[in-house]
């Protein structure tokens, strides 16, 4: 496959992790501060005032120093290379944190595991906001702890990605009446995980360990097991395995989280999703990772694994597949293709090694 030449790629390197930030920070600087800009509008749009902002960026500041103080570090270092505030750097990373404190409904992200052969494959879709597709990026990340890479957005540390050492992670918001920005943001939460963890046994225990007051849920995989973690104020349960997949859409599958989650920001479309994905699954797993793309198409009158941006709509209201993924943590490989899955055979996916 040839690489994508137009969507950003950064390489980061540093011996430390300030100096990590500062390599991100430097190579943002042009286009960080409008990125910025544009996830302050949308906190507004969704009803998160700017004070209620920089009290989130201060309880998630608070949290996440000790137990991770180079995490802050790193932030400190992309502000600085930057040339932008540290309070907005921490916005950026804290998204999903400051957006749960908005009431808006919200159409996501589709996610499937599946042993294809001897290895196991991981695929999802990233639907956001068009109007923030100019500001994510594919990145590697070299020099402080494991090397990763994968997708992310303008500022923020990590999101999708795959390890050195064979371990991928994606990435699915879930919402949970609790939720609030009084632990470890799932951004930076993601980047611990890369960064730090070998297995999918190792990074289980991180999370498990980790002061966690919002949700999402990582479906992460490696040589020996795949599992949807679903991580959430009230504890974090495992969605193991079956018959060599995992699927998760944006509920909540096990019953305890379930019965205090945000139902009408995902539902019945999350739900919907998975019975379709399910359903693709019945007659076996696929035969190739192309067959596994296929699984997230959608087709007319289907439920959405894929989403076309009503552009009638408002800022808020107007969703995107922006990217499809597909992880191979055998190889040490993930593929990222810049739009949705039905495209993706007849276009260019740009593959990171590591």
């Amino acid at each position: 496959m040839t690489a994508q030449t137009e969507r950003l790629h950064l390489d980061v390197t540093g011996a430390n992790a300030r100096a990590l930030g500062v390599s991100r920070g430097a190579a943002l600087r042009g286009t960080l501060p409008t990125a910025y800009a544009k996830y302050a509008e949308l906190f507004r749009i969704l009803g998160v005032t700017e004070a209620m902002e920089l009290d989130g960026v201060a309880r998630v500041v608070a949290a996440v120093d000790p137990w991770r103080p180079e995490l802050i570090e790193q932030l400190r270092g992309v502000a600085e290379g930057a040339g932008v505030p540290f309070e907005q750097v921490v916005a950026l990373n804290a998204r999903t944190e400051l957006i749960a404190l908005g009431t808006r409904s919200a159409s996501e992200c589709s996610t499937v595991t599946a042993r294809v052969g001897a290895h196991r494959f991981g695929v999802q879709t990233w639907d956001w906001h068009v109007e923030l597709d100019a500001y994510w990026h594919t990145h590697t990340v070299t020099g402080h702890g494991l090397r990763y890479a994968g997708l992310t957005e303008q500022g923020i540390l990590s999101k999708i990605g795959v390890n050195e050492s064979g371990l991928a992670l994606h990435f699915n918001i879930l919402g949970h009446a609790s939720d609030g920005p009084d632990g470890v943001p799932m951004h930076l939460l993601s980047s611990a995980v890369l960064s730090e963890c070998a297995s999918v046994d190792e990074a289980v225990a991180l999370v498990r360990a980790a002061p966690i007051a919002s949700s999402s849920a990582f479906t992460m995989l490696d040589a020996n097991r795949a599992v949807s973690l679903e991580i959430s104020p009230v504890g974090v349960y495992e969605i193991a395995e079956v018959d060599g997949s995992v699927q998760r859409t944006n509920h909540f599958q096990h019953a305890e989280p379930h019965a205090q989650q945000k139902t009408e920001l995902y539902e019945p479309d999350s739900s919907d999703r998975l019975e379709l994905v399910r359903e693709r699954l019945s007659p076996g797993l696929p035969e190739s990772p192309a067959e596994l793309v296929r699984l997230l198409r959608s087709g007319p009158g289907q439920p959405p694994l894929t989403c076309v941006p009503d552009m009638t709509k408002e800022y808020g209201d107007r969703w995107a597949t922006l990217a499809t993924i597909v992880s191979d943590p055998d190889a040490r490989t993930i593929r990222i293709f810049d739009g949705m899955p039905e495209a993706s055979e007849s276009g260019e996916w740009r593959v990171l090694a590591v």
